[in-house]
């Protein structure tokens, strides 16, 4: 994998030793947001968001209690992005493939799934869209005809 994602709250992540994912809460911070045109919801997670981290807090029975329901408490992230350090909490930023040390399987168990990071459309995309571009992805939706009523047609111009 060349590009690596950073990690925000509502990361899907799974234990090796659990039998269901559970969604990644940020609480150490309250300020960073990354890929949230609003700016209130996708907090960035650190390696500091241990103990109860989780939306749930389970990822259903946990393997190494013999099956019992699992209660994960993150005592350490290890893999994270060494160059970003947030003020808030002193914390380097997680990337899609770091890993969570659970206290109960004591190894590296828990890994992230999907980043949490998703595709906002905003109106400065649409309006730095080129419609050619647009009309081969869409083959449908008709982006160019605006710009066909704006050129003055003569026998000199071929639009296809």
């Amino acid at each position: 994998m060349g590009e690596k994602h950073l990690v925000c709250q509502g990361a899907t992540c799974k234990c090796q030793f659990g039998t269901a994912p559970d969604k990644l809460l940020v609480k150490t911070q309250s300020k960073r947001y990354i890929n949230d045109k609003e700016g209130s919801k996708k907090l960035i997670a650190t390696n500091k968001d241990i103990g109860q981290t989780f939306e749930k807090n389970t990822f259903g029975s946990c393997a190494k209690m013999n099956n019992s329901p699992c209660k994960p408490v993150v005592v350490k992230w290890d893999g994270y992005y060494d160059h970003i350090t947030l003020k808030d909490n002193e914390g380097k930023a997680l990337l899609e493939d770091s890993k969570a040390t659970c206290a109960i399987s004591g190894t590296a168990s828990i890994e992230i799934i999907n980043h949490g990071q998703t595709l906002e459309v905003t109106k400065q995309n649409e309006n730095n869209a080129r419609p050619e571009v647009l009309a081969e992805l869409c083959p449908f939706q008709n982006f160019l005809e605006d710009e066909i009523e704006d050129i003055e047609m003569d026998d000199t111009y071929v639009i296809l």
